[in-house]
C-alpha cells in the first residue's frame, strides 16, 4: 500500500450528489478495494500508477471548515473514498473533521463499510442531525471478500446495532445491489430492528471494471450471465424496472422508510439543471 501525505485547499467540495450540498472526502483512494468501485474513475484525475486499492493519500488541510458555507446545509462524508477506512485509525483525518461539524449547525451524512466509526460515537452523539449508512448488498461472507476488503458483515450489522442504541439515525445502503445476488427481502427481515432507513442502489457497470464483474459473474455464478447480458451489454432495464416496482411495494406494505436510488443518474442531472436555472 503506497502511503503519501497531501496538502489541500478546503475540505469541502460543492456537491453534485442528489441529497447534499457539499462532499468531504479526507482520502483519495481507499483501501477496500471494492471490484465495483466507481470511484476508481479518480486516477484519471490523481494520475496514479497504482491499481485501485493499493494507494491511499492523507489529505492535510490548515483552512478551518467555514462555519458560513454550511449552516443550514447539508455535507456528505465521503463520495469517493471511504471516510473510516483503516488508514483513519492511523491518521485520524475524519475524527478531525468531525471535532469541526458538530460545532456547525448542519446535517451530516456519513457512509462507510467500517466498524472503524464506532471509535468515534464521543463525536457522532454530538451531532445534532446525523444519518450514518452502512453499506450492505450482501449477507453471504464469501460474496463479500470477493467483492471488497472492508469489514465482514457481521460486524457492519453489528455497528449498525450498536449506532442504533446511541440514538443514531441509521441507514442500511443496499448498494450496489447484484441482479439476482442481492436479496433484499433477507437483509430487511436481518436488520430491521436497529435501521431507520434503507436505501436501495442498483449495480451500474462502466469504465474499467465492468468486465470484471461480467468475468466474475461468468465463473462463479454462470446461470446469471445471459441476465448480466441483457442488462449490461444490451442495455435491457426490465429487471431493474421490475425490482423497483417490488421495493417500493414491500417497503410501503410494511411501513420502511426507503429511499431508491436506482435512478441515481437521472437525480444528479436533474440537480444539475436545477442549479444552472437558479438565480445566483
Amino acid at each position: 500500500m503506497i502511503e503519501k501525505l497531501v496538502q489541500c485547499n478546503d475540505y469541502l467540495v460543492k456537491s453534485n450528489l442528489p441529497a447534499s450540498d457539499y462532499v468531504i472526502n479526507p482520502y483519495v483512494g481507499c483501501p477496500h478495494a471494492c471490484k465495483y468501485c466507481y470511484a476508481c474513475f479518480m486516477k484519471r484525475f490523481t494520475h496514479h500508477d497504482e491499481a485501485w486499492g493499493e494507494f491511499i493519500d492523507i489529505k492535510y488541510c490548515d483552512k478551518p471548515i467555514s462555519v458560513k458555507k454550511l449552516t443550514g446545509k447539508t455535507v456528505f462524508l465521503s463520495s469517493v473514498t471511504d471516510c473510516y477506512n483503516q488508514y483513519e485509525g492511523k491518521y485520524r483525518i475524519t475524527r478531525k473533521i468531525l471535532e469541526q461539524l458538530i460545532t456547525i449547525d448542519c446535517e451530516i451524512g456519513i457512509s462507510t463499510k467500517s466498524n472503524l466509526i464506532l471509535r468515534d460515537l464521543d463525536l457522532l452523539t454530538q451531532c445534532k442531525n446525523l444519518k450514518v449508512s452502512i453499506s450492505i448488498n450482501t449477507l453471504s461472507q464469501k460474496f463479500k471478500e470477493d467483492m471488497d476488503r472492508a469489514s465482514s458483515i457481521a460486524d457492519r450489522i453489528e455497528t449498525l446495532k450498536e449506532l442504533h442504541e446511541h440514538g443514531i439515525y441509521t441507514v442500511l445502503f443496499m448498494s450496489p445491489m447484484f441482479p439476482c445476488l442481492t436479496n433484499f427481502k433477507t437483509i430487511i427481515e436481518e436488520t430491521k430492528g436497529f435501521v431507520d432507513e434503507y436505501w436501495f442502489e442498483n449495480l451500474n457497470l462502466r469504465g474499467s471494471y465492468k468486465q470484471k464483474i461480467l468475468t466474475y459473474i461468468k465463473e462463479e455464478h454462470p446461470d446469471f450471465m445471459e441476465l448480466y447480458e441483457r442488462i449490461y451489454l444490451q442495455g435491457d432495464n426490465t429487471y431493474w424496472a421490475k425490482l423497483s416496482y417490488e421495493i417500493e411495494g414491500y417497503c410501503k406494505l410494511r411501513n420502511i422508510r426507503y429511499i431508491n436510488y436506482f435512478y441515481h443518474e437521472m437525480l444528479v442531472e436533474q440537480k444539475k439543471k436545477a442549479i444552472s436555472n437558479s438565480p445566483h
